[in-house]
């Protein structure tokens, strides 16, 4: 993704948030405090930074007068009690762009710092760790970057940019072979083809198919092995399904090439984050 989709993204994002909290009234509380005001956005809790962009795009929406300033670039470590962002200007838009703002930086540098914990796992190996489709609805530019933030590969952005055989298009077409040959009949010659496997005698199919990626999927850590020596090199080798953070390590000894991981935006939990007004 380019930095302009990116921020892009962040400021719709941004503005359906805000649409949510302020929906077109302003902040009744806030409103009551004029002048100029300061404030940090501090960590109480180690992490690693994601969402300048969108926090950056929140106080730009409620006040183009606001300025934040990043003391923590997107993608670097922080300890807790370290400043990460300060913010300047009208108090009341500081107080109305607070909770958007944290609710941002909060979430998303949580998929960044659980990212981050499964990418150190898979060091040393070949083996990348990768993001799936499984995101919020409307973050998805957002989470997609904050796995990138944490170390890790978006993978595919949506179903328009990759060909992925999956279990319910071999249903649909009565067969892996079958399922291959009508997705590769209506996409480009540039378009790699992936093929979701659940057994051995699959991933023979698949490869006997000419699929470029083999995605196994649910497959314990023997079988796993025993499809990456079968492959032989004449696929990438992608697993899924059930990944968690004390399993990576022994997947990624046995010679795959992805690792993909919906928790990393389903389980990620929230790095805990606060706005402190500067007296």
């Amino acid at each position: 993704m380019t930095a302009r989709c990116y921020r892009e993204a962040a400021h719709e994002a941004a503005r359906r948030a805000l649409a949510e909290d302020l929906a077109g009234y302003g902040d009744i509380t806030g409103a009551s405090f004029a002048g100029p005001g300061a404030a940090r956005v501090v960590a109480r809790e180690a992490g690693v930074l994601s969402g300048a962009a969108a926090l950056e795009a929140t106080a730009e929406l409620v006040d183009p007068r606001l300025e934040v300033t990043q003391a923590i670039a997107d993608g670097r470590a922080f300890a807790a009690g370290v400043t990460l962002a300060t913010l300047r200007g009208p108090l009341a838009a500081i107080l109305a762009a607070e909770r958007t703002g944290l609710n941002f930086l909060c979430r998303l540098s949580g998929v960044a710092t659980l990212t981050a914990r499964y990418v150190a796992e898979a060091a040393g190996t070949d083996a990348r760790i990768a993001a799936t489709r499984k995101t919020t609805p409307g973050l998805r530019a957002l989470e997609k970057q904050a796995v990138v933030h944490g170390g890790g590969t978006p993978h595919r952005f949506g179903l328009f940019d990759a060909a992925m055989v999956k279990d319910n298009h071999i249903a649909a077409a009565g067969g892996l072979r079958p399922a291959v040959d009508l997705v590769r009949a209506g996409v480009a010659h540039l378009h790699a083809l992936e093929v979701e496997v659940d057994t051995l005698d699959q991933l023979d199919e698949a490869l006997e198919a000419g699929a470029s990626i083999v995605l196994l999927d649910n497959m314990d850590t023997p079988t796993v092995r025993a499809a990456v020596e079968r492959v032989a090199g004449r696929a990438l080798v992608e697993v899924s399904g059930g990944v968690r953070l004390e399993r990576v390590r022994e997947l990624a000894a046995t010679g795959v090439n992805v690792i993909s991981v919906g928790a990393l935006t389903t389980r990620a939990p929230w790095i805990d984050l606060s706005l402190d007004l500067e007296r």
